[in-house]
């Protein structure tokens, strides 16, 4: 297209940009469509690559055309998303001093939240105040998705390394929430900061920290120079927030195929306080998030180009965090319907978990251990 063209289309963009903003009422839903115009695969970002296509005069003029129309674009989204998180706070305020005296006693609460949902809950608000949005994948997966896509072709010997259930269909129960890495690079592109809690199932033997059903939490993060150090930051931080103090970590290498390096983050028994028990098999440490740098197979696989982005990746195992956090001995009781459990917040001295507020965000599911 000519230089008058490009103007059209982007002056086309932004009024659209302009429609958008002014009936979108969800933070999330607003952070994720400015990534679906500026980022790369966005329908402003996607321009950029076009550049090349213009004589060598003109390059100079569209660029800065398509990055003035990118901060044009990020200021509205940056000014419609304060407007939202003003509203928000008003209502909460007005919603606090509210007292009509004439409504009737509200009823205790029969029930309470499910120990896993509660941990989940915590980690969600933790990582959308660091920018991650959340996701959901589904339970019945393509093989492609839960392996393939992730540096695990059906040669691979690391096939061997998760039991699977394969269905009839074709598909299987996935055994890991990282198809959703996969899903999420394809839909929102890089830079992506994502995190996918959910349920996965495994066809292996189970004990008091292994079961053939459990909840992780995927988290993904891919930018510019992202390393290592990145990555443990993170982990210290979320475990120390959720755990309400600072824990003592391990970090030792590790192999998954869909990272390299792949490392190990082993955190100190809090049933024995290290001393070695049933529960970490009297190692005095428990598996709780393995992790790793991206494989460039994968970011290929899921259109991003590794020599331009880096990012990491953990598998949370969410259920050994709720053991750990209210004091299970065995995860088992989990899954097991026990009154004594689903209460334990309470019983056992943990916050008290507010429910959900209506339109928060939903979620499903990532990787590696229970």
């Amino acid at each position: 297209m000519d230089i008058s063209e490009l103007n059209q289309t982007i002056g086309e963009i932004e009024a659209d940009v302009a429609a958008k903003l002014a009936v979108t009422t969800a933070i999330d839903a607003l952070r994720g469509y400015e990534t679906a115009i500026v980022g790369k695969k966005g329908s402003l970002g996607s321009l950029i690559a076009s550049i090349k296509d213009y004589p060598p005069d003109q390059r100079g003029g569209v660029g800065q055309a398509i990055n003035e129309a990118k901060q044009r674009v990020q200021a509205k989204v940056a000014e419609r998303l304060g407007q939202l998180q003003a509203e928000h706070a008003a209502k909460e305020a007005s919603q606090a001093s509210t007292f009509d005296p004439t409504l009737p006693a509200t009823p205790r609460p029969m029930g309470s939240v499910h120990p896993v949902t509660a941990v989940q809950w915590e980690i969600e608000r933790a990582f959308e105040r660091l920018g991650f949005t959340v996701e959901a994948g589904p339970e019945m997966e393509e093989e492609y998705n839960n392996f393939e896509a992730l540096n695990i072709p059906p040669t691979h010997p690391a096939r061997d390394m998760q039991d699977t259930f394969w269905l009839k269909n074709g598909m299987v129960l996935r055994t890991h929430t990282s198809p959703v890495q996969h899903r999420s690079m394809l839909k929102f592109g890089a830079p992506l900061r994502v995190i996918v809690p959910g349920r996965c199932f495994r066809y292996e033997t189970i004990d008091a920290s292994h079961e053939n059903t459990f909840h992780q939490v995927e988290g993904l993060m891919i930018d510019r120079d992202i390393s290592i150090p990145n990555l443990i930051a993170m982990a210290r931080t979320l475990l120390a927030e959720v755990m309400q103090r600072e824990v003592e970590l391990r970090v030792r290498p590790g192999y998954f195929p869909f990272v390299e390096p792949g490392i190990e983050i082993d955190m100190n028994c809090q049933i024995c306080g290290g001393s070695g028990c049933a529960t970490c098999k009297r190692s005095g440490w428990i598996e709780i998030l393995p992790a790793g740098m991206v494989h460039p197979n994968v970011l290929r696989a899921g259109g991003i180009d590794p020599e331009e982005y880096t990012g990491f990746a953990f598998g949370l195992g969410l259920t050994r965090l709720a053991m750990m956090k209210f004091g299970f001995r065995d995860i088992r009781v989990l899954n097991a319907g026990d009154l004594r459990a689903l209460v334990s917040p309470r019983r056992l001295g943990g916050p008290t978990i507010p429910r959900r507020q209506e339109g928060a965000t939903s979620t499903a599911s990532c990787d590696s251990t229970s």
